[in-house]
């Protein structure tokens, strides 16, 4: 089975994290964010990964510590999870509708860490969730993940919606680029390692 299991204890947050690439979409996620628990309930369930993630952060403060160490843990996993890369597609895209919010999200499991992210939040909170943070949510993701990362709204009023609407699709395509093809003996690289 393709899975991890990371753990992360600073001043900030405490975290435990166990993800299975290989799963049903069961998520259980405890963050003290109920919106951040509902994003990883979306991103578990449409990418048919399981998720456990429980984390205990300085609230009192922002969400911010607690929002950027998930990421970093969870990129982590992702790369633990995937291993040595041998057999996946490697490349994984999904523009993803959702209301009147159209977003992209493209991947590639290079190795290599890049990140490019635009987007536009009409609002500064969705619950206590600042939308400030998806931007380092995914930035701590490609970064550990060693992941180049694009992620672009084209259409969208609603936060809700088009934060939503990104983490569907980056599940997507993190599926999509995970996903073993039987047709690739090593990696996909012409340099035999990714």
């Amino acid at each position: 089975m393709r899975q991890a299991t990371i753990h992360r204890n600073t001043k900030e947050t405490q975290i435990q994290l166990t993800l299975n690439l290989d799963g049903t979409g069961v998520c259980q996620a405890k963050t003290g964010i109920g919106f951040l628990d509902h994003m990883l309930e979306n991103f578990a369930r449409h990418g048919f990964f399981d998720l456990d993630v429980q984390v205990k952060g300085d609230l009192h403060v922002d969400t911010h510590h607690t929002v950027e160490d998930t990421g970093i843990v969870l990129g982590t996993a992702i790369a633990e999870a995937v291993g040595d890369k041998k057999g996946i597609r490697r490349y994984g895209s999904m523009i993803l509708p959702m209301d009147e919010t159209l977003v992209l999200t493209a991947l590639d499991l290079c190795g290599r860490p890049s990140f490019v992210f635009e987007a536009e939040f009409s609002a500064e909170r969705v619950g206590t969730f600042e939308t400030e943070m998806v931007r380092e949510f995914f930035y701590a993701i490609s970064y550990t993940a060693g992941m180049n990362l694009h992620m672009k709204q084209m259409h969208g009023a609603n936060a809700h919606h088009i934060i939503e609407a990104f983490f569907k699709s980056f599940a997507r395509a993190l599926d999509e680029a995970t996903s073993v093809d039987p047709r690739i003996a090593d990696v996909l690289s012409t340099k035999g390692s990714l």
